[in-house]
């Protein structure tokens, strides 16, 4: 699935030679992600072609006169679209040509350079722990570490995620963004400019009957269980009297295994008057819209593409015959057209005034 890349702003520079550039400012899920030039994005996209051929989305040409304004933000609006398309592919995703191009803008843009680091990780909990890294070290590579650092195995990985949490006054905190493989959590600490920012350690899937693939693992066990305890206590989730009268008696049991199986699920909700998040919904051939208007709009949309991507892995293991590619976790899994119960389709945008 696409992700949320889009390029807002753009900036005519000049070089040293005193020649006109343009410098386009390319956010991730709302946050400024990097500045880079048309000239660097069309070398990459040559890189990436020796390497995977025709199969990647077309690139805005060259021109070799001046442009005008129309020009100029049809070629924007041609490079965001070519970002979007470029991550659809996983084995993209995960080649060095693509993952170190990203590194490299996102140091550059905000003039850091590789070097060793300590990096806190906020747990559930409320407790940080500290692990060592480079600057330029990705979500991926920081989440293994961080996963040693626990015995969390790392088979179990893919169940968890990075994400940029800020934490508020009276032990309130706001969920802003999970992090993707290829950004790199030092640098996105650095560059989101939010006061009491920190990284932090959540799960990453939304089916709780795979609560149960990480009953085994008392590290997977302890973090989903705290996250269920901070969930109830934020009232993120809302359980009935008789689950949170269970998982009371529970935790005055210290067990652990079977308070973090309660199925409870609830959205956090934090309204934002200038971003909305729309969905259009499809069952029995009809159509509905949903807008729902909230800082979180890009948060949200990614756990709707989790919940659909999780959805149609489960229909292919139930059904091998199934036709259609479907990305998850770096693997493919194919489902067809007819299988699917409804369609989704979602985006996020500023609201207008």
């Amino acid at each position: 699935m696409k992700m949320h890349f889009c390029i807002p702003v753009s900036q005519q520079r000049l070089d040293r030679l005193g020649g006109r550039y343009v410098l386009y400012s390319v956010y991730l899920d709302g946050y400024l992600f990097c500045r880079v030039r048309y000239s660097q994005l069309h070398r990459w996209n040559e890189q990436l072609r020796r390497v995977f051929g025709n199969c990647l989305p077309p690139f805005p040409p060259k021109y070799y006169l001046a442009m005008t304004a129309s020009m100029a933000n049809e070629r924007r609006d041609q490079l965001e679209q070519y970002l979007q398309n470029v991550t659809v592919d996983p084995n993209m995703l995960r080649s060095d040509v693509f993952v170190d191009f990203l590194k490299l803008v996102q140091l550059d843009t905000f003039s850091i350079t590789t070097k060793t680091a300590s990096l806190d990780i906020f747990l559930p909990d409320g407790r940080n722990i500290q692990v060592e890294i480079l600057t330029s070290d990705t979500t991926e590579r920081v989440l293994e570490v961080v996963s040693h650092k626990i015995g969390l195995c790392q088979e179990l990985l893919g169940y968890f995620g990075l994400f940029l949490i800020q934490c508020c006054k009276e032990g309130k905190f706001s969920v802003m963004k999970k992090l993707v493989d290829f950004e790199l959590p030092y640098v996105s600490l650095q560059s989101a400019k939010v006061e009491d920012c920190k990284v932090g350690l959540r799960k990453w899937y939304m089916d709780p009957s795979l609560d149960s693939v990480l009953m085994d693992s008392a590290a997977a066990v302890a973090l989903i269980y705290m996250q269920a305890v901070q969930d109830m206590e934020k009232e993120w989730a809302k359980p009935t009297q008789v689950q949170r009268q269970k998982l009371e008696a529970l935790q005055k049991e210290d067990n652990q295994t079977k308070g973090s199986l309660l199925d409870m699920d609830g959205p956090q909700r934090t309204l934002n008057q200038n971003l909305e998040l729309r969905f259009q919904y499809s069952e029995d051939s009809r159509w509905q819209w949903f807008v729902i208007y909230t800082k979180q709009a890009f948060l949200l949309s990614s756990c709707l593409k989790k919940m659909i991507s999780e959805k149609m892995v489960k229909l292919a293991a139930e059904n091998p015959e199934m036709q259609i590619e479907v990305p998850e976790q770096g693997k493919s899994k194919k489902i067809p057209h007819s299988t699917k119960p409804e369609r989704l389709l979602f985006s996020t945008k500023k609201q207008q005034d």
